[in-house]
């Protein structure tokens, strides 16, 4: 069997980067869910966000958990079959994940942890393009 990995090399190191991102996120998220919840809370508490905490905290978990799972996926077949498309989706989903937190980081007018978001996004956007 070949592994595809130096053709996809570039992918294979921004697929990893993505896989470690959103799935200790989206795990942190899920095992800490009340202390994230309860900062979340404050965070959101002047925004028009405040009403909605839990349910988008369970959205953007979910949205992490999906980005890191169709990586690992996007990943193997990537290197397995040389064919990037569930690579693409797991890209795709990381970058609308950022978007969603980079508008409630700007909504709560958190405008350095916008910033820091931005850092996360470039790569993602980055990755997205290889894989089309």
């Amino acid at each position: 069997m070949h592994l595809h990995f130096s053709e996809n090399a570039a992918e294979t190191i921004l697929l990893l980067y993505v896989i470690i991102v959103f799935l200790q996120s989206g795990i942190d998220k899920a095992r800490h869910w009340g202390g994230n919840l309860s900062w979340l809370k404050e965070h959101f508490s002047k925004s028009p966000f405040k009403n909605q905490v839990p349910l988008l905290l369970g959205v953007i978990t979910v949205m992490e958990l999906g980005a890191g799972l169709l990586s690992v996926a996007g990943l193997v077949h990537l290197l397995l079959h040389d064919n990037g498309g569930l690579a693409f989706y797991g890209a795709l989903v990381a970058c609308v994940s950022l978007l969603m937190l980079l508008l409630g980081q700007r909504v709560a007018k958190d405008y350095e942890g916008a910033k820091t978001i931005v850092i996360y996004l470039v790569p993602a956007v980055f990755l997205l393009f290889l894989l089309q």
